[in-house]
């Protein structure tokens, strides 16, 4: 048996890695599963052996969520990236293009500006709690990952951490909506909007709405940085990772 679970980690590995030479990685994965010469750091011939391609999983995993950290909580991170830009409550975009015809888009875009300021402040509160998930990480969960999609890992992360996220980001976002005026320009928008009728005097709980929205797109980032690691050669930056997905 001790043969086995190295053998499953590296075809692991390799399909991990996406690349066009399926037949060719197939064929080596099968010749590998006959060899029983793990060694220390690898096997004989130099592939991984299963705690070295858990090590490189986790740190991908690790540069991974530092640099999806780094992209949300950069000025204009959330506000710029139309993939992650926190949106208007639902209630608000129903009317949205009501609000701009009666000349509130000023109103409208502020609103849209400060919940973003709010999510970009909030956003270095992930980086512990990621790097927190990743040491916890097991081989058995390193052989699911491997096993999953393009974003089997972000997936993971994201059931080991929202709740986490949420507790940490919540009092972040609160202070931040506060200081970035959130409600100000929501209240703003609201009472201009009321004699409009277009939309009546409703609580909205912005600290919620920006909270989930900002995780929301924090795992977005999280998710296209294991897509350059899995496919992309030149976001391997590290030694282990160059041995683990390089393969």
């Amino acid at each position: 048996m001790r043969s086995t679970a190295p053998g499953i980690m590296i075809i692991a590995a390799i399909l991990f890695l996406g690349t066009p030479a399926h037949a060719d990685l197939m064929d080596k994965a099968k010749s590998l599963l006959n060899k029983d010469k793990s060694q220390p750091g690898g096997q004989a011939d130099g592939t991984p052996d299963k705690d070295t391609v858990a090590a490189g999983l986790k740190e991908a995993l690790t540069i991974g969520s530092q640099n999806a950290v780094k992209a949300g909580s950069q000025p204009d991170g959330y506000f710029k990236n139309p993939a992650i830009k926190v949106p208007l409550p639902e209630k608000v975009q129903k009317v949205e293009k009501p609000l701009r015809k009666v000349g509130l888009s000023k109103q409208v875009d502020e609103f849209i500006m400060t919940m973003n300021r709010a999510a970009e402040k909030a956003a270095p509160q992930a980086k512990d709690i990621f790097v927190g998930a990743v040491k916890e990480m097991t081989i058995l969960d390193a052989i699911n990952i491997l096993r999953g999609g393009d974003t089997a890992a972000t997936d993971y992360m994201r059931s080991k951490t929202y709740d986490k996220l949420y507790g940490a980001f919540k009092p972040t976002v609160t202070q931040a909506v506060m200081s970035v005026g959130v409600t100000k320009a929501y209240e703003n928008l609201i009472d201009k909007a009321k004699k409009t009728k277009l939309i009546k005097d409703e609580s909205l709980d912005l600290d919620h709405h920006v909270t989930s929205k900002a995780l929301d797109g924090l795992f977005y980032l999280l998710g296209q940085e294991e897509k350059k690691i899995r496919k992309d050669p030149v976001a391997r930056v590290t030694d282990l990772l160059k041995k683990v997905f390089g393969k």
